[in-house]
């Protein structure tokens, strides 16, 4: 992966990725998540369901080019049966696609804004953007599947003042996982989108939803 490639990874890309936890922040209000073996747990879940979601449709967008976006995107809508979830998941398009339409400028991307009236899907904007950056499907589904877990891991450092050392090894640990579901979510690639994973994570939408309503929230998902 080349280093144009990396900055889609870096969460110090300037797309408003921090301001989400990725249904961390509610899952340890409840006391689901307290310490590193459970945060390990919770990612694994997130990686198997919500994970794999993206990375396939990351890769799908990656490879589809602009002809796909719209279909793409109501498969992403039809994915996610949350609004709250879906309202976090356009809002971080709508952040990814400001800060690489000035990184990465393109005639193509610049078609992305019109894929939905509030905004594509934050997989959408990461697959085309991948494909602009000149990767391809794996690498788009690798970045996807890469942040489905470092984004909640980085919040429960926040959250839980959790060791940051303990917290990677984890992550570290996941490393197999993460190359799995990428492999297997790049597969996806160019079928037809109808046949794109539909992995369920009903906990997560309960969770994305009372946090959207909770009084004192420091993650907007």
């Amino acid at each position: 992966m080349d280093a144009g490639l990396l900055l889609l990874a870096d969460s110090r890309l300037p797309a408003g990725a921090h301001a989400h936890s990725g249904g961390l922040e509610p899952a340890a209000s409840a006391g689901a998540v307290t310490d590193v073996a459970g945060l390990t747990g919770f990612l694994r879940g997130r990686l198997a369901t919500t994970g794999l979601v993206t990375a396939a449709l990351a890769a799908a967008a990656c490879a589809g080019g602009s002809g796909g976006w719209v279909r793409l995107d109501r498969e992403a809508d039809a994915r996610t049966p949350s609004p709250a979830q879906r309202q976090a998941s356009r809002a971080q398009g709508r952040s990814l696609l400001r800060a690489v339409r000035t990184a990465w400028p393109n005639a193509g991307l610049e078609a992305l804004s019109a894929v939905a009236e509030a905004g594509p899907h934050h997989p959408i904007v990461l697959g085309a953007t991948t494909a602009v950056a000149g990767g391809g499907p794996g690498e788009a589904a690798a970045i996807a599947a890469y942040g489905a877990v470092t984004g909640p891991a980085s919040a429960a450092v926040r959250l839980l003042g959790l060791d940051p050392l303990a917290v990677h090894r984890a992550l570290a640990g996941l490393a197999p996982h993460i190359d799995a579901v990428a492999v297997r979510a790049a597969g996806y690639a160019t079928g037809d989108p109808a046949d794109l994973p539909a992995a369920s994570a009903p906990l997560l939408d309960l969770y994305a939803e009372l946090h959207l309503h909770a009084d004192l929230r420091l993650f907007e998902s």
